[in-house]
């Protein structure tokens, strides 16, 4: 018998298009937060969940305490595809697992080992977890073949607050209206230029372009700024796009979110590390053994913090 096709019900090559919407609803978000966001991310909305996430890093450095740290450090500057690629598979590694399988609590571990090298206050920390939580959220309301169902919202904030208690992050909001209050009223209060933070996000997007063929780097970096809303653009000093242009862009990812309705439900998950994107270990990696270690015999912040009186 041939798979069912149609165009108005919820079927489509014999796979129901609501499917892991579905699913996920049928889960509890209090318990099974882990379960909901792996089948958001891996398998209904992998592409639009690279995408915005991308554009989450964006955002942290446009606060200049962020930005600067990371410029100064060097590890988004000079060493930009292995620290990419370290950044995502540490954080893949509770959505891959659990929270308290071995590997993960491995990879947490060596994202509080490298935090801890830095003088990194609590209140920035806040801010990154709630780009995590809120960035794709707006991304798929806005861009998505669908935006997330409240089961799946609420599991999303609940897999960011069990990563913040195991990176001991403190006062960490409790709903997704908490979280987005917290990053849009941090962002009217911290967003602005730095010399660092432009830099990072210079290599962090001249690194994303190689992901495609040359011929379409240009376009893809115009389309990518044409994406950034206006305080994040004047804050990493780029130069305002056209409205046409922020128009076609918008209208182009909304196009894209319409027509993926009518296909089927993906099943096979796609994988951060089968990802081409990811390029420092063709041969496999070792979590203790990634991202950056402190600087021997250098105690304390390895990083020289200008004091106010130098910058009054």
């Amino acid at each position: 018998m041939s798979p069912v096709l149609t165009w108005r019900g919820r079927r489509f090559g014999g796979v129901a298009r609501d499917h892991w919407r579905r699913a996920n609803d049928d889960l509890d978000p209090e318990t099974d937060y882990v379960e909901i966001y792996r089948r958001v991310a891996q398998h209904e909305f992998p592409w639009d969940f690279i995408q915005a996430l991308s554009f989450a890093l964006f955002r942290t450095y446009a606060v200049p305490g962020i930005g600067r740290l990371l410029g100064e450090t060097g590890a988004f500057t000079e060493a930009v595809q292995k620290r990419y690629d370290d950044t995502a598979l540490l954080l893949d590694q509770p959505l891959k697992h659990g929270f308290e399988h071995p590997t993960a609590r491995a990879a947490i571990r060596r994202i509080n080992q490298m935090h801890r090298s830095y003088d990194i206050p609590d209140h920035e920390m806040r801010y990154v977890l709630s780009t995590f939580v809120v960035v794709p959220q707006r991304w798929l309301a806005d861009y998505g073949k669908r935006p997330l169902s409240p089961v799946e919202e609420r599991a999303s904030v609940n897999y960011y607050r069990a990563l913040g208690r195991h990176m001991n992050i403190p006062d960490v909001p409790e709903t997704f209206a908490g979280f987005a209050a917290l990053m849009d009223s941090y962002e009217a209060e911290h967003f602005g230029y730095d010399e660092g933070g432009r830099a990072v996000a210079d290599a962090t997007l001249g690194l994303m372009l190689t992901f495609y063929p040359a011929p379409l780097r240009p376009a893809v970096e115009v389309f990518s700024r044409a994406l950034m809303d206006e305080p994040l653009a004047r804050a990493l000093g780029y130069e305002p796009v056209t409205p046409a242009v922020r128009w076609a862009a918008q209208a182009g990812l909304r196009a894209r979110g319409v027509a993926l309705r009518a296909f089927p439900a993906r099943l096979t998950p796609v994988r951060t590390e089968d990802s081409p994107f990811i390029r420092s270990y063709p041969d496999g990696y070792r979590v203790p053994d990634m991202g950056t270690f402190p600087t021997p015999g250098v105690a304390g912040c390895p990083v020289r913090h200008v004091a106010e009186s130098e910058t009054a």
